[in-house]
């Protein structure tokens, strides 16, 4: 089992930048694929990145694909999502979702841990 706690959301203009974190407790973290989806209100919850496990593989959702980074560090059980070129329709709740063997990185019910989510508001 693995614990997951987010941190780095907050308030930012369109076009700045932010740095979410993902920091795990429990279990190997490396030995986990790492998702990050978003829920804006009145809207379902959205794919936005996944790593895989130690080669470190990663996967974007097309709306994020060329802004958004995710990169994890299995020394400090740490996954980062660097957010870049932020624009308004990018404000949602972030989670961050792990689980040690699934098939499709990019649905969330395939993801058994969560985190309680940190909000992310881009300003026009």
């Amino acid at each position: 089992q693995v614990q997951l706690v987010e941190s780095g959301g907050g308030l930012v203009q369109a076009g700045g930048s932010l740095r979410l974190s993902c920091a795990a407790s429990g279990r190997s973290f490396s030995d986990y694929v790492v998702g990050w989806f978003r829920q804006a209100p009145g809207k379902e919850r959205e794919f936005v990145a996944a790593i895989r496990r130690s080669a470190g593989r990663a996967y974007y959702g097309n709306s994020v694909k060329g802004r958004f980074a995710i990169s994890r560090d299995n020394v400090t059980n740490t996954v980062y999502l660097q957010m870049n070129s932020l624009k308004p329709e990018d404000t949602a709740v972030y989670y961050c979702a792990a689980d040690p063997d699934l098939f499709w990185y990019n649905k969330d019910d395939e993801y058994d841990y969560w985190g309680q989510g940190t909000q992310v508001t881009v300003s026009s």
